[in-house]
């Protein structure tokens, strides 16, 4: 049996309340896409090189986290007042 709380409080929630909501954040990295296309084949082979060594030696987990991290949270509807009223707490 899959048993909810609310996230936020503690609040226990019955699967069905119409009290319990779910609140997704999603954060992503806001680079703009690489141009290849701009410099030579020289270049953009440089470029490559560069960033392949610098991922080899970051950690997975940190490369992860500074790319796309989603989250989803239950709540009920007391706490969904307060994350509308001010999202970043």
């Amino acid at each position: 049996m899959i048993r909810y709380e609310c996230d936020k409080c503690g609040l226990r929630l019955d699967a069905n309340d119409h009290q319990r909501y779910i609140a997704k954040l999603e954060i992503f990295a806001a680079a703009s896409p690489i141009d290849i296309a701009a410099g030579g084949t020289e270049d953009t082979s440089q470029a490559l090189d560069k960033v392949i060594k610098q991922l080899q030696h970051a950690d997975p987990d940190d490369i992860e986290d500074r790319t796309y991290r989603a989250f989803r949270f239950d709540l009920c509807d007391a706490c969904r007042k307060k994350v509308i009223d001010k999202p970043l707490g």
